[in-house]
């Protein structure tokens, strides 16, 4: 389904271009590797790495594991990639499944809210295509240049498993 939606944007806005790797040379990914320090992304199938993606942004305090809403750290641990937004403020998103229940505890604990919203994103809407936003910017999100999340709304079915590494 999100292919077809994509397939439908592309065509709709009159784009032609995407990422300097096809979709469709690459299998259906069973699992998402990030590292934070390394400011990398490892795309699995099968136990393989099929792709690898560098130059990551995250939130504005990228170091540590996000803790409450509004600290501006991106989550590390295990989530699962809960669904693709195409009506996203940046260019397509894929949302992490953060908080989970040890998260949502943690927070409780200190009177606090966990937060929530996380996604793997594009650059924002409006900017052009090969741009990006400087340095860590987001809310502790993972972002990435418009051709990467393009290819990773094609290949990264709902339900994939994602594990973020400090």
């Amino acid at each position: 389904m999100r292919s077809l939606l994509v397939l439908v944007w592309v065509f709709s806005i009159g784009l032609g271009g995407g990422p300097s790797i096809r979709a469709e040379t690459l299998p259906t990914v069973d699992f998402v590797l990030v590292d934070k320090s390394e400011r990398s992304l490892w795309v699995y199938s099968q136990g393989k790495v099929v792709h690898r993606m560098t130059g990551l942004q995250f939130g504005d305090a990228p170091q540590g594991h996000k803790r409450f809403e509004g600290d501006e750290r991106t989550p590390e641990g295990r989530y699962t990639i809960d669904y693709g937004n195409p009506q996203s403020r940046y260019f397509l998103s894929l949302r992490i499944s953060y908080p989970n229940a040890v998260d949502r505890a943690f927070a409780k604990a200190q009177g606090r809210s966990p937060g929530g919203d996380i996604f793997i994103h594009g650059q924002p809407n409006g900017l052009p295509d090969d741009q990006r936003v400087a340095g860590d910017w987001t809310d502790g999100c993972i972002a990435l240049s418009n051709a990467e999340i393009e290819l990773l709304w094609q290949i990264v079915p709902d339900g994939t498993p994602i594990e973020i590494r400090p």
